[in-house]
């Protein structure tokens, strides 16, 4: 091998290993930080006293409010998600046409998101509770009052819980949408309006395949962060509505027991990374020879 090759070859990989130095700390910080206790999670969820067990897992499915809460989790996902998706995007579209005091109402909406969970779910018990506003409004209007959170009432305790985080949540989308539509340049709809192009035919083949990333982006966090839901569930129905996440809190506070948490905890870990994988195939761009870029 002649020397100026052998030269070339040693001044290339200086940067790759000053660039490996310089990542080793942060990359060593970040394994620590989500391996660790990944790693004793799932070591609490199947090692047991004499090694691999299965009880943990085995208590988890035979608990009986197990598979209710992993109904409602995914229901309250089908429902809340397309909803917040569908409001957001109207949304950002208002705020794309620039009406006036756009940035007043911009500001407005994401109010919510400065909220913490506990307290959206305080501020809709406020309605939805037996003596609640809304039931005072039914009274001044004469009609009979309803108690939306009952257990009795299961399809209205669950309507109320997904207003709620419906309400809650859709600002954080709508954050993520508007951010995307500002990347937009106007000149691809202009063209298209141009060429004959009605709205929704500029909405449907011009806006939304450019924000398909921010979207992307925003599903697979608004879902991973709806798998966690609970603070507002609990503030509203307590018990009666069980979650995952809050199926999790009550076997480790409640029930002290750390290793069935942990499985509940795994659960919900599979159950995000597999929608995950679900949105980034599904979302994935695509070239006119149907190769993803």
């Amino acid at each position: 091998m002649s020397s100026p090759v052998r030269r070339r070859r040693r001044q290339s990989r200086g940067p790759r290993t000053a660039a490996a130095v310089l990542l080793a700390p942060s990359t060593l910080f970040m394994s620590l930080l989500f391996l660790w206790p990944l790693g004793v999670g799932i070591s609490q969820a199947i090692h047991g006293p004499h090694g691999f067990t299965t009880d943990r897992l085995r208590q988890m499915v035979e608990d009986p409010q197990f598979w209710p809460s992993v109904r409602n989790t995914v229901l309250l996902i089908a429902v809340v998600i397309p909803v917040q998706f569908a409001v957001a995007i109207v949304m950002a579209l208002l705020l794309r046409a620039n009406p006036r005091f756009s940035q007043g109402w911009f500001y407005l909406w994401v109010i919510p998101l400065a909220i913490s969970d506990l307290a959206a779910g305080l501020v809709w018990l406020s309605v939805f509770a037996d003596q609640g506003y809304l039931n005072s409004i039914l009274v001044d209007l004469g009609l009979p009052t309803y108690s939306w959170l009952s257990y009795q009432h299961p399809v209205t305790m669950f309507l109320c819980v997904a207003i709620a985080e419906i309400w809650r949540a859709t600002s954080l989308v709508l954050v993520i949408v508007v951010a995307g539509m500002q990347s937009i340049p106007r000149d691809y709809e202009e063209a298209a309006e141009v060429f004959g192009a009605t709205y929704w035919q500029r909405l449907r083949y011009v806006l939304l395949p450019q924000l398909r990333p921010s979207l992307q982006v925003a599903l697979i966090l608004r879902t991973v962060l709806a798998l966690q839901t609970f603070a507002v569930a609990q503030a509203l129905t307590g018990q009666n509505f069980p979650l995952l996440v809050g199926q999790t809190y009550h076997w480790y506070n409640t029930l002290q027991s750390p290793e069935v948490a942990a499985a509940m905890a795994l659960v919900v870990l599979g159950l995000s990374l597999a929608t995950s994988m679900v949105y980034l195939r599904a979302l994935r761009d695509r070239t006119p020879g149907g190769n993803p870029r």
